[in-house]
């Protein structure tokens, strides 16, 4: 574990812990990794909801499928990003979402149940540990929130330009690379890939943007 305590120190479950105490919190927390091959289920819809994930490497997608397979991108997830920590501590019974390996992925999966109960030996980061939880979590209600103002507008043009503006705002600056390809960007945005795809050529046409992949650039 010690080749990932780079990316383990940018956790926001990990904030304030030092490198001495994380394979006994670790240990503690019944942690394992975990490697995952391009393509593959982390979890799948109606796995047990019992762990908290870590991204150790490659990229990760938390999808949701409704009653007639339509699927819709919750997040992707990089290096060092927590995941399905929101359904493990609201003490679901099963998952409501499937995580997916976009690449060739290696996880850290903690026990839930082990986060919210002191252990015998009394550790002290617990307490710490319960406060970095909560905070992230309140981070992911933000970003859901966020999500939902996006999907609200009317249009795919106004979903569209709400979220580009938003990263442009949020990277500080005109020209800025997004987490997510064409089909992820439009299950992410609620919208059908080939509409997304019509209204980024008019756009680019007009003279509004420029793009080429992930890469955008705001005229």
């Amino acid at each position: 574990m010690e080749k990932y305590y780079g990316i383990l120190s940018q956790c926001p479950l990990f904030s304030g812990i030092v490198q001495a105490d994380l394979n006994a919190m670790i240990g503690c927390l019944n942690g394992k990794n975990v490697k995952v091959s391009k393509g593959k289920p982390i979890f799948l819809e109606g796995d047990p909801a019992r762990y908290v994930g870590v991204v150790l490497s490659g990229t990760v997608q938390v999808v949701r499928e409704d009653y007639y397979g339509n699927r819709s991108v919750m997040t992707v997830l990089q290096p060092g990003e927590l995941f399905v920590e929101v359904f493990s501590c609201a003490g679901l019974a099963a998952m409501p979402v499937s995580v997916m390996a976009i690449t060739d992925s290696e996880v850290l999966l903690l026990d839930c149940r082990r986060v919210f109960t002191s252990c015998s030996n009394a550790c002290h980061f617990h307490s710490l540990l319960i406060k970095n939880l909560l905070q992230e979590m309140a981070q992911k209600n933000l970003a859901l929130t966020q999500k939902i103002r996006y999907m609200s507008q009317k249009t795919t043009k106004e979903k569209l330009m709400a979220y580009l503006l938003d990263q442009a705002k949020q990277q500080e600056s005109k020209e800025f690379v997004i987490p997510h390809n064409r089909q992820s960007l439009a299950d992410y945005l609620g919208v059908e890939r080939s509409a997304m795809s019509a209204e980024i050529g008019k756009l680019k046409k007009c003279g509004q943007i420029d793009t080429h992949g992930s890469w955008f650039c705001i005229k």
